[in-house]
C-alpha cells in the first residue's frame, strides 16, 4: 500500500515537457521519485503506463498513471491543495491557461524543428533558420538549451535588442533555485549537438 502511494515520474533529462512537471512538483513541495527513461529502449513500466503513445512524462500516483504534461499539471492541484496553485481556481482562467499550454505544445514542435535547422546548417541557410524561429515560442522554453545551441552553432539565437522581454523572462526563470536544480548539464548537451552539427555539415560538404 505504501508503495502505491508513492509519487513516481517517468521522464527523460532533456524533455522540457518533463521539466515543467518537475518544477510544479517541487514548487508545491511534493516528494517524488524520478525514473529516467532511455527512449531508445523504453522500460516495460513506461509501455504499461502509457500503452498508446509510449511517451514521457508519466506521473504515477496511488498506482494510477497520468499522461501528457498539460493533464498532469491540471491533476497536481487536485490531491495537493497547498499553495502555490499550478492552475487558477477560476474555471475560465484555467481554460485559458490550458488552451495556452496546448498552443505552446504545438509551438515546441516548431521550436525543436528550428533548433535542428540552426544546428545542422551554415551560412545563409542558418541565418534564415534563425529568422524563421518565432521568438514568442521561447517564452515557455526556459529549459530550451539555447546557450549551448549558440555556442555550438556560433550564432545568437536570443538577440537582446530584438527580443529583450523574452530574454529577460528566460534569464529571470533560470535564476530560480528550483529551475537551476533541473537545468541539464552543459556538457551533456554540447557534446551531442557538436556531433550532430559536424555530421550534418560534413555530409553536405
Amino acid at each position: 500500500m505504501e508503495e502505491e502511494q508513492k509519487v513516481k515520474l517517468y521522464g527523460m533529462w532533456a524533455s522540457t515537457y518533463v521539466k515543467r512537471v518537475e518544477v510544479a512538483l517541487r514548487a508545491k513541495g511534493i516528494a517524488y521519485e524520478h525514473i529516467e527513461e532511455d527512449l531508445s529502449n523504453k522500460s516495460q513500466a513506461l509501455l504499461q503506463y502509457n500503452p498508446v503513445h509510449n511517451k514521457v512524462p508519466v506521473l504515477v500516483h496511488n498506482g494510477k498513471p497520468i499522461t501528457e504534461s498539460s493533464i498532469i499539471l491540471e491533476y497536481i492541484d487536485e490531491p495537493w491543495k497547498q499553495a502555490p496553485r499550478v492552475l487558477p481556481d477560476d474555471p475560465y482562467l484555467k481554460e485559458l491557461k490550458f488552451a495556452s499550454g496546448l498552443v505552446l505544445s504545438n509551438n515546441r514542435l516548431q521550436l525543436f524543428e528550428g533548433v535542428s535547422q540552426v544546428i545542422t546548417r551554415g551560412g545563409e541557410a542558418q541565418e534564415k533558420a534563425i529568422e524563421s524561429r518565432a521568438p514568442g515560442n521561447l517564452v515557455g522554453e526556459v529549459f530550451s538549451p539555447y546557450k549551448a545551441q549558440e555556442e555550438v552553432a556560433d550564432v545568437q539565437i536570443l538577440d537582446p535588442e530584438k527580443n529583450p522581454l523574452i530574454l529577460s523572462r528566460v534569464t529571470a526563470w533560470n535564476q530560480l533555485t528550483t529551475v537551476q536544480e533541473l537545468l541539464p548539464p552543459r556538457d551533456k548537451i554540447v557534446g551531442p549537438l557538436q556531433f550532430v552539427r559536424k555530421t550534418a555539415l560534413g555530409s553536405s560538404g
